[in-house]
């Protein structure tokens, strides 16, 4: 069976107890029940209370940003990769009848907070839709430095 399917994890690769992958799709309606979700889901990769938090509060800024300024709705994907969390939020832009524009990324707007909050950022965005990615670096556990 190929390791790249997926629920398979490559040998040597451990994830930390109870940090499964986030992914939803969500809308307006939903963006409070996502905030419950990401937190959650950081708090079991092993995130402080504070910086748990502070994802939280990232993912809801792009994610709010994709409901107002792009379709409407969109998917966060949450996963813990190489000792960091990486949250992806995207949408799929206005479609070219509503003239497609980005997210605005200018000062004042959620996306300032989010550069700020991240220990790495990256956007892409596109006419068939806008991607963001904001990574987050975990705690080495207790004796990883003594290991390593």
């Amino acid at each position: 069976m190929p390791d790249n399917l997926p629920g398979r994890r490559r040998p040597g690769r451990r994830r930390p107890a109870g940090a499964q992958p986030l992914d939803r799709d969500f809308d307006a309606g939903t963006l409070s029940s996502l905030r419950q979700a990401v937190l959650a889901t950081a708090t079991a990769a092993g995130l402080p209370a504070d910086r748990a938090g502070e994802v939280m509060l990232a993912v809801h800024e792009l994610a709010a940003n994709a409901v107002r300024h792009g379709a409407g709705a969109g998917r966060a994907l949450l996963r813990v990769v190489g000792g960091e969390l990486r949250c992806q939020v995207s949408d799929a832009g206005r479609g070219s009848a509503a003239g497609t524009q980005p997210w605005p990324f200018t000062p004042g707007h959620g996306l300032w907070l989010v550069r700020r909050i991240a220990d790495r950022l990256s956007v892409r965005s596109r006419p068939e839709g806008s991607e963001v990615t904001a990574v987050f670096r975990l705690p080495r556990p207790l004796g990883a430095a003594a290991a390593g």
